[in-house]
């Protein structure tokens, strides 16, 4: 399947197991931060959506916009962290070079990379939109 090409009804009835969408202020920004940090693509990005993929795997990005019917954006808090209490991990990602582009380009580290009991190396790295972020790799 064509990402960058796809109609919306074709993407949405090939979506199968567990699905990620992220809900943002800013679709353009939050694309920003992930091709700078962890160099993922986005195809089709649009001012209010944007498949992003990371390997084989998929999720989206939809601005607050597209979810005035929607209720869950009445329980989205204004200020950040939106995504309190919720870890996005990315197996493949080198923590130590995510978080030496994030501090670049200065988005908040909330922890170095670190080697973890669990067998990981991670950091966390939060986005504008308040998501953790963890690029992981095994020790």
């Amino acid at each position: 399947m064509n990402y960058d090409t796809v109609e919306a009804a074709e993407f949405g009835r090939s979506l199968t197991g567990i699905g990620l969408n992220l809900l943002v202020r800013d679709v353009t920004v939050q694309i920003s931060f992930l091709e700078t940090v962890f160099e993922l693509k986005a195809h089709q990005p649009s001012k209010d959506f944007a498949i992003i993929s990371y390997g084989s795997q998929l999720f989206q990005l939809h601005s607050d916009g597209t979810y005035h019917s929607n209720p869950l954006l009445g329980l989205v808090p204004e200020m950040p962290p939106r995504g309190g209490g919720l870890e996005i991990r990315l197996y493949e990602s080198d923590p130590d070079l995510a978080e030496a582009r994030a501090a670049a380009a200065g988005y908040t580290i909330l922890q170095a990379p670190t080697d973890k009991p669990h067998g990981l190396r991670e950091a966390y790295i939060l986005c504008d939109n308040g998501y953790a972020w963890v690029p992981s790799r095994p020790i």
